[in-house]
């Protein structure tokens, strides 16, 4: 049982307009800004802010964010969070085989060598105490500039507050999200855990 109940999606107008945007990564507005709008100014500051960080300048792709935020959620445990970000990834067209080997990202062939320097970032920035090192940023610096690694650190930060809020809250997980959970995390164990 979540810690706060979701309030109705119509409950704030102009949240709602903005939770659209949701319908487009997600297929539904999640349960965690139907509870962050019994606060209407933190559900909107948290859109905006998603809306910023999660979008599409160049090589840092919609798909990678949603994995990098995989990762973090991942790391942190938010069972929540771990099937959005999955769900994500897939929508926005991350290709099957990553999907279907996001847990080996390390070593499976799919990935490249960039996208194993963003994903072990966002791990290690994701740990307490926190594991960025001297040899993450040099492996960083080999494949991306700092405008696309502030994207990706936006991201990881982004969860990190996600994943404290749902984890927290026990929010609730929608229908669309267990789906994409069972299909691509479930063979790890992923479960819905307290998110009932």
């Amino acid at each position: 049982m979540p810690l706060v109940t979701p309030l109705d999606p119509n409950h704030d107008e102009e949240t709602r307009r903005l939770a659209d945007f949701y319908n487009e990564t997600l297929g539904f507005c999640p349960n965690s800004v139907l509870t962050m709008q019994r606060r209407p100014e933190i559900s909107k500051a948290f859109i905006n802010l998603n809306k910023a960080v999660m979008a599409n300048h160049g090589r840092v792709t919609s798909a990678l964010k949603r994995m990098i935020a995989w990762v973090s959620s991942n790391a942190t445990g938010c069972r929540y969070c771990q099937a959005h970000a999955i769900r994500a990834a897939e929508r926005y067209g991350a290709e099957q085989e990553k999907l279907d080997n996001i847990w080996e990202y390390k070593t499976h062939p799919a990935f490249s060598e960039g996208e194993r320097a963003a994903l072990d970032f966002s791990l290690a920035a994701s740990m307490v105490p926190n594991m960025v090192d001297e040899e993450i940023k040099k492996r960083l610096y080999e494949h991306w500039n700092e405008g696309e690694i502030v994207e990706m650190l936006g991201v990881i930060s982004l969860f990190g507050y996600l994943n404290r809020w749902n984890d927290s809250m026990g929010t609730s997980i929608e229908d669309g999200a267990v789906e994409s959970g069972e299909q691509y995390l479930g063979k790890h164990g992923w479960n819905k855990g307290k998110h009932v």
